[in-house]
């Protein structure tokens, strides 16, 4: 079958690491959007012509030397020699995290960042923000399987050799530059989304887990009276099924539906600035 893809983008060096990231983003969102574009085309009933495929952005930097390869360090520098490469997704939701690990690799390298396109399809269930009921939307809308018009998460991107420490990349590389695949991180995202009924954007750093009920009702009990109050750092408070409540000194709105079932781990957001809720 014809493969349909977006034109593609040129890949680019850079040394600002806002601008890296801004380019990351520039070409996630368009690849994004052109799968779920055709997938809203065959939903109305205009099936694609061939085999709808995006690929993830990626960011590959080369190291020449030693210098700076240094284990004292957690994070942010390259252990030896070689190209270095991972895939990227969600960039919205990692754009500090990404600005702040690009900043450390040219500061501790020298290099510059090469952001492009990678070879890695986005799957569509990930393209359209990890709807469970893709496959319904669709029954009937076609007289071929949906993975016969889209890329479907496929488990061999989403393995964990990386972090598992059993990947052995050839000499000089690629080797990984994240522990994680864009794939893979998809992946953990969307069963956030699955399992807590909220999405992945309103976690924040700091987690409490609990399987009392009493200690959910409380909690809950609290962030609505801090909302009602207009308590100065917490902004707003999200319940299952992506309800929002925001902070009364920011206007009190409310968005959304609390979910109908509770899912298998409901979560509860009590948000700040800087995901320090």
């Amino acid at each position: 079958m014809k493969l349909l893809r977006p034109e593609p983008f040129p890949q680019k060096s850079f040394t600002d690491p806002l601008k890296a990231w801004e380019y990351l983003d520039e070409i996630y969102r368009r690849n994004t959007a052109f799968i779920r574009d055709h997938f809203t085309a065959l939903v109305r009933g205009t099936a694609p012509m061939g085999k709808v495929r995006a690929c993830y952005p990626q960011i590959q930097v080369s190291a020449n030397s030693y210098h700076s390869a240094t284990s004292s360090m957690p994070f942010g520098f390259l252990h030896s020699p070689g190209v270095y490469r991972t895939t990227v997704t969600s960039t919205e939701l990692f754009r500090d995290y990404l600005i702040t690990q690009l900043s450390l690799v040219i500061k501790n390298h020298g290099c510059s960042i090469e952001v492009g396109e990678s070879t890695t399809p986005i799957p569509l269930h990930f393209a359209a923000n990890g709807s469970d009921e893709l496959d319904h939307i669709a029954a009937g809308t076609a007289d071929l399987p949906l993975r016969d018009l889209f890329d479907s998460p496929d488990l061999g991107h989403m393995d964990d050799e990386i972090s598992n420490g059993t990947l052995i990349p050839p000499e000089g590389g690629p080797y990984p530059l994240a522990a994680f695949t864009a794939p893979r991180v998809d992946y953990s995202l969307h069963r956030l989304n699955h399992y807590t009924a909220t999405d992945p954007e309103h976690f924040q750093n700091f987690v409490i887990f609990t399987n009392y009920q009493f200690y959910i009702d409380e909690f809950c009990r609290l962030a609505r009276q801090f909302m009602a109050e207009g308590h100065p750092v917490y902004d707003s408070f999200t319940e299952p099924g992506n309800a929002v409540t925001y902070n009364a000194r920011l206007g009190g709105k409310v968005e959304g539906t609390p979910a109908k079932r509770s899912p298998q781990m409901p979560a509860y957001h009590l948000a700040s600035k800087g995901n320090r809720g």
